[in-house]
């Protein structure tokens, strides 16, 4: 076996070609562009497939350094919190309200499918949830923690099969969720509200050109409050570990950029919102395509079966509930159509593919701003706290 691992710089260069070849794909294929499929999610799928072929045939395992895809999740979540003012929070009102008690509704179901069938074919129920919320809602990190667990109390390999899932998952969510809205789009003839349209009009129209010393200020002060939140958030975590208290360092990080933006506002400092939103869309990409790209698909062989019938019984439950649930309780409109590409992104994968989702529909049909203050909010804030008890809750219902 001839392993080659690749690390540092080479990670950056090879992560930002996958990017352009997934863009190259989708202007290539209009099918995939159509259907609104993230060109991170293309590129990336096609990386991992040639790694598992060259692996299969080839004897040649190639894994890449995951220090980018960590990092960039810490700035991803960061560039969340800079922008989630309490203002906003207020804003998302009721409809926010009743996302999170969906979500909620979703993770029980999600839970009870997977051990349902784990119980059909005779498994351990207990692997069930790593076919449920563990793994889908919530994604490599939930997986990887409460598999080490499971694994200690006796469940072999739920750390391996964890990962089957959330890789899956992360694939699925990703190619699903535009055609999902597509079809809501289409069916209902929906298109953006007229103030949503001004207000996207109003931005273009007023958007100054900047100075060369006033862009690069912009940007430093950027990179420096995200590093500020990125490393404050790691101070937080090895706090609350001194405590016995344990929280996924995307979290800590975006509550730290939170508390951040909310304060500068008290003493009348802007942060640059252009700057953040860059800032947003470059890490969510880069952290998707070497999520994708570095995926081993080889390890699906043993157990491919089990965990394909899993994963297609998920996605099934997922669309169903998206378009019946979903689409009809916010409201039938096109913001309800958008929210169910995110939802549907993230309650499969992880909240960033349900926002690449919601870009890749956006930025075809048109603005939705209450989508991308919604799902964020549910998916960063909410989902993890109500998964982790919805977990222990099956966890005493099984035992």
């Amino acid at each position: 076996m001839t392993e080659i691992k690749i690390e540092g710089a080479d990670v950056i260069i090879i992560t930002v070609l996958v990017w352009f070849l997934g863009s190259f794909i989708n202007r290539k294929l209009p099918t995939l562009e159509r259907f609104n499929i993230p060109v991170a999610v293309t590129g990336g799928f096609l990386i991992s497939l040639i790694v598992a072929i060259l692996y299969q045939t080839q004897d040649v395992k190639i894994t890449f350094d995951m220090a980018l895809r960590d990092k960039m999740i810490l700035v991803f979540f960061s560039t969340i919190g800079l922008t989630a003012k309490f203002k906003l929070l207020a804003s998302g009102g009721k409809a926010l309200l009743i996302l999170t008690l969906i979500a909620g509704l979703f993770l029980i179901l999600q839970d009870i499918v997977g051990v349902g069938i784990a119980s059909a074919l005779g498994a351990n129920p207990g692997y069930g949830l790593f076919g449920g919320s563990v793994s889908f809602a919530g994604g490599f990190g939930t997986a990887v923690s409460w598999g080490n667990i499971a694994q200690e109390a006796g469940l072999t390999g739920a750390t391996e099969i964890g990962i089957m899932f959330a890789t899956l998952g992360l694939i699925v969510g990703g190619i699903i969720g535009g055609p999902a809205a597509k079809f809501l789009i289409d069916r209902n003839k929906l298109q953006p509200s007229a103030e949503d349209l001004e207000q996207q009009s109003a931005k273009s129209e007023k958007h100054i050109e900047l100075s060369m010393k006033e862009k690069v200020r912009a940007v430093l002060g950027t990179l420096l409050t995200l590093a500020i939140c990125v490393q404050l958030g790691s101070f937080v975590n090895d706090y609350l570990s001194g405590y016995n208290v344990t929280l996924p360092g995307f979290l800590t990080a975006m509550l730290v950029a939170i508390i951040i933006t909310n304060s500068v506002d008290l003493f009348k400092v802007k942060l640059s919102k252009d700057a953040i939103d860059i800032a947003q869309e470059i890490s969510l990409q880069l952290f998707l395509c070497v999520s994708l790209m570095s995926m081993q698909l080889w390890i699906f062989t043993g157990t491919l079966g089990p965990v394909v019938l899993v994963t297609l019984a998920q996605t099934i439950m997922m669309v169903f509930f998206a378009v019946f649930v979903v689409f009809r309780l916010l409201g039938r409109d096109y913001q309800a159509a958008v929210i169910c590409s995110g939802f549907i992104g993230l309650g499969l994968g992880a909240t960033p593919v349900g926002i690449a989702n919601m870009n890749a529909v956006t930025v075809k049909h048109g603005p939705s701003p209450k989508a991308f203050i919604l799902v964020p909010l549910v998916g960063a804030f909410f989902l993890d706290l109500m998964n982790a008890a919805i977990i222990q809750l099956f966890l005493q219902f099984l035992n």
